[in-house]
C-alpha cells in the first residue's frame, strides 16, 4: 500500500518537474537534458533539478 502512495507521488513529482523544466527559459537542448536526467535517475533526478535545474522564464 505505502509504495503505491510513494509511486503515485514520485508519477506527479517526475509529471511536475518535466512540465516546469519544458516551460523554463533554457535552451531546447538543455530541457531535453534535464528532462532525460528526470527520467533515467528518477529520485537523484528531481532532487538534482530542484536544488540547479533551470527556474523559471527569466
Amino acid at each position: 500500500m505505502l509504495t503505491g502512495i510513494l509511486g503515485i507521488i514520485h508519477l506527479v513529482l517526475a509529471i511536475w518537474a518535466i512540465l516546469s523544466i519544458l516551460k523554463s527559459a533554457a535552451s531546447g537542448t538543455e530541457k531535453v537534458l534535464w528532462t532525460l536526467f528526470v527520467l533515467l535517475f528518477p529520485v537523484i533526478g528531481l532532487i538534482v533539478w530542484f536544488l540547479i535545474g533551470p527556474k523559471g522564464n527569466v
